[in-house]
């Protein structure tokens, strides 16, 4: 162990493999690529050939280098081969079989102090360790598509491994400028563990008619931040992998979150894997191919045949962040706007807030002084909702309680004209109860702005089960207005972003509860691992934990899933005062403002 893997071979040259392999060559290690087929070691090389001279082109390695990296890869398709390895990775199909079958025989094969690691991202570590004659060599090393880009690697210990072991795959993986994070042995580990959940769901939610696949993926990204929709990362990465990593998830855990989505197994066995079969949740213009092409689910431009209401002014009801900057957003447009809250000072603090926003614009040349000017007079503060008696839209962006809401729906049902739409912008509780508080349920909908408003585009457009049809045409046709990005849901607890992601924060808490990863571990490996901006728990903490809770229970009492209860950690922190940012300490502290 006290000698550097330099000498590392590299077992299966598939997608993975080969890129695994460009990265140990480029950090000047001697791989040894080792793959049953032939046209597969060929596929590689010529693949690492092409990689390399892009990164020379981008101007991340000199000529000289990439000659260097290509000369120390060599190929073969006998196992024999990895005979004076270092170490050895093996990236072979995610089978059992075929994964226990190769360590049995590299005993046979590898030096006796030769480290083992297994790529693999859903079976278990320990099961395959068990097959060797010297399990405390055989860990886990799972780096993340594209190998070359993606900083993260989980280095998985079993019960079994030797720590220097772990020591020295963690040495290795810094030399080659990867951020290494130590986790147990369980299916998906970290990163995975909490991916593959989301994904799930979001599968079971474009499975049950919900919302469209573009209206998903558009709505976590454009919600969260996220550099892909979760339905066309399903076809990324491969939709029978996926379920291969949830049936090994679902029968550790038993959680139902992780049981896979039944089209899952429908798409996989008809062969509709994802863009390497050139179909999968979208049509792609070939296999291998990144393209989407439109297919018979592909939303018609312009589809929209039922016209609207017209909208030439605009209520807002409420005096805080969310309010004011929804008020913002529709005088930026050219709205009139009525900014009406329960006093006319609060009023006036609300439009002294928009003031400043619409300043910071004009320092940073978003907009000129004078369009700023013409923004700020277009809002008529107010201290009584009867000022909402000529609007088209009156919105409501008032604190997260069902009663507070419907009685002020009551309140519009008295004051709005007949005709006007009456909108709320919940995130959880039912649209169809503030409908229900009026006389006039077919005139109400649900539209979520996402905070901070004026930056945020997408906003959920959640129509009831009484809601009208040009009711609905109008809320998109405002969208387009205000240049935000509607995506339709109906009206269940969490709509489309709030249902897939506060599960996905809530098992990241469970991990740990579990003691498995920490804090700062579990984020890291949500951001270098899947693109996220954020991990969990700055999430978090920057929601509120409170927030985050009253989601949870919501989403618990609503679905009736035992894998959705909050988890008690959550619990406890609220129930302490540590409610995250606002407060100073949440999952972590923070500095007193």
């Amino acid at each position: 162990m006290d000698t550097p893997l330099n000498t590392v071979a590299v077992i299966g040259l598939g997608t993975m493999g080969t890129g695994i392999a460009e990265v140990l060559a480029r950090a000047g290690r001697e791989v040894i690529g080792i793959d049953i087929s032939e046209a597969a070691a060929v596929q590689a090389v010529a693949a690492i050939e092409a990689s390399t001279e892009r990164a020379v082109r981008r101007e991340h390695l000199t000529e000289d280098e990439r000659q260097g990296a290509l000369a120390r890869v060599r190929t073969f398709t006998d196992l024999s081969a990895a005979a004076d390895a270092d170490l050895v990775i093996e990236v072979a199909p995610e089978s059992y079989e075929i994964k226990q079958q190769i360590v049995r025989e590299l005993d046979g094969v590898v030096r006796p102090e030769t480290i083992i690691a297994t790529g693999t991202n859903a079976l278990s570590v320990t099961r395959l360790a068990a097959e060797s004659a010297r399990p405390e060599r055989v860990l886990g090393l799972h780096f993340f598509n594209p190998a070359p880009a993606m900083k993260l690697v989980e280095v998985v210990s079993s019960v079994l491994t030797a720590p220097a072991a772990v020591a020295a795959v963690t040495e290795l993986a810094y030399a080659l400028g990867k951020e290494p994070v130590a986790v147990g042995d369980r299916p998906g580990f970290v990163a995975d563990g909490l991916l593959f959940g989301y994904l799930n769901q979001a599968a079971a939610m474009y499975e049950a008619k919900y919302a469209s696949r573009e209206d998903i993926d558009a709505a976590m990204k454009l919600g969260c931040g996220l550099p892909m929709g979760p339905l066309a990362l399903l076809d990324l990465i491969g939709v029978d992998t996926a379920r291969t990593v949830l049936d090994a998830m679902y029968t550790e855990s038993q959680d139902r979150l992780h049981a896979p989505a039944p089209i899952l197994k429908q798409l996989s066995e008809a062969g509709l894997t994802g863009r390497k079969a050139g179909r999968g949740f979208y049509s792609y213009e070939g296999p291998g191919s990144s393209v989407v092409v439109r297919d018979a689910l592909t939303p018609l431009e312009g589809g929209q045949q039922i016209g609207g209401r017209e909208i030439r002014s605009v209520g807002v009801a409420g005096s805080g962040t969310m309010a004011s900057g929804i008020a913002e957003v529709f005088a930026k447009a050219g709205y009139d706007v009525v900014l009406a809250a329960r006093s006319e000072e609060k009023a006036e603090k609300a439009k002294a807030r928009i003031a400043k926003s619409l300043s910071r614009s004009v320092e940073k040349g978003r907009m000129t002084a004078e369009t700023a000017a013409k923004t700020l007079d277009r809002i008529a503060p107010a201290g009584s909702y009867d000022a909402f008696a000529d609007v088209d839209l009156a919105l409501e962006a008032v604190a997260e309680d069902l009663e507070i809401k419907q009685q002020l729906f009551a309140a519009f049902d008295k004051v709005c004209k007949p005709g006007a739409i009456l909108a709320t912008t919940t995130s959880s509780l039912p649209v169809v109860a503030c409908a229900r508080a009026t006389s006039r349920p077919g005139d109400v909908i649900g539209l979520h702005f996402f905070n901070p408003a004026p930056a945020m585009k997408l906003v959920e457009v959640v129509r009831t089960v009484l809601t009208t049809d040009d009711v609905h045409a109008t809320a998109r046709e405002v969208c387009a207005t205000i240049k935000k990005h509607p995506v339709d849901c109906g009206d269940r607890a969490g709509f489309i972003v709030n249902a897939l992601l506060f599960p996905y924060l809530n098992n990241a808490i469970k991990m740990v509860e579990e003691h498995y990863a920490s804090l700062d571990d579990i984020d890291a490996a949500m951001k270098l691992g899947g693109g996220y901006p954020m991990g969990p728990f700055e999430l978090l903490d920057v929601v509120g934990l409170d927030v985050s809770l009253a989601i949870e229970k919501v989403l618990h009492s609503e679905f009736r899933d035992p894998g959705l209860a909050p988890a008690p950690l959550l619990e406890h922190l609220v129930a302490a005062g540590c409610l995250g940012r606002k407060t100073g300490r949440g999952f972590r502290e923070y500095a007193r403002r």
